[in-house]
C-alpha cells in the first residue's frame, strides 16, 4: 500500500534573551536545542534607545513604552533565529505568559517563570505570529531571505489539484504493468508524466498544423 507522506514545513521565529538574563544565555540555548530547534542565526549586541523604539514601534503610546525601551537598551542582548516545525507557537509556549505572576501560577516550568523577575524584566522575547517573526528577523538580520509560508489550506489545495491525481494515475498504471522494480518504474513514469512540464503533441510536430 502506498502512502503520501505529509510535508513538514520548517518555520522560523525570533528569540531574544533580554539584558536581565543574558548571563544565562548558554544555559537557555541548551534548553532551546533540547526542544528540537535549530539556531540558524545568532548575534550579541547592544541596542540604542532609538533602535529599541523602532523594534517596539507597535507598542508606542502605551504607558510602559519608555520603560521598555530604556530597559532593552540598558545592556547587551542575544538575538537568535530559531527554526523547526511550528516554531512560533512552540517558542511562545516555552517562554510562557508576559505577566510573571501569571507565568509562575499557571506555567511554573516555562522560561519566564524560571528566569523572569517582573513584567518588564521577563527574561525572553518570542514573536507573536509568523508575520511578526518575518518582520523581527529582518530587523536584526537584514540580509535574511524568508520563503513565503503556505497556509494549510493552500497546501491541501495544491496536493488535491496537482499531486494526488497524477500519483493515482501512476499507481493505477503500476498495478496494470506489475514491473519487476516498481519504485524505479513509478519514478520514471512520474518524470514522463510531470504535469508541470509542457506536453508536446508529436503528431502536430510531424504533420504540422492543418
Amino acid at each position: 500500500m502506498y502512502e503520501i507522506s505529509q510535508r513538514i514545513y520548517v518555520e522560523r521565529t525570533l528569540a531574544i534573551i533580554k539584558p536581565d538574563v543574558v548571563h544565562k544565555s548558554e544555559e537557555i540555548e541548551k534548553v532551546i536545542l533540547k526542544a528540537g530547534f535549530l539556531i540558524l542565526q545568532k548575534r550579541r549586541l547592544l541596542l540604542s534607545p532609538e533602535q529599541c523604539s523602532e523594534f517596539y514601534a507597535h507598542q508606542y503610546g502605551k504607558l510602559f513604552f519608555p520603560s521598555l525601551t530604556a530597559f532593552m537598551s540598558s545592556g547587551p542582548i542575544v538575538v537568535m533565529t530559531l527554526a523547526r516545525h511550528n516554531a512560533v507557537a512552540l517558542w511562545k509556549s516555552m517562554i510562557g505568559p508576559d505577566n510573571i505572576t501569571v507565568a509562575k501560577e499557571t506555567d511554573p516550568e516555562c522560561l519566564r517563570a524560571k528566569y523572569g523577575t517582573s513584567d518588564l524584566k521577563n527574561g525572553l522575547h518570542g514573536s507573536d505570529t509568523y508575520s511578526a517573526a518575518v518582520r523581527e528577523i529582518r530587523f536584526f538580520f537584514p540580509s535574511t531571505v524568508i520563503e513565503p509560508f503556505p497556509s494549510k489550506e493552500q497546501t491541501e489545495e495544491y496536493l488535491s489539484a496537482n499531486v494526488i491525481p497524477v500519483l493515482l494515475r501512476g499507481l493505477t498504471e503500476l498495478c496494470k504493468e506489475k514491473p519487476l522494480h516498481p519504485c524505479i518504474w513509478l519514478a520514471d513514469w512520474l518524470l514522463n508524466n510531470d504535469p508541470s512540464q509542457p506536453q508536446i503533441n508529436a503528431g502536430n510536430i510531424l504533420g504540422g498544423e492543418k
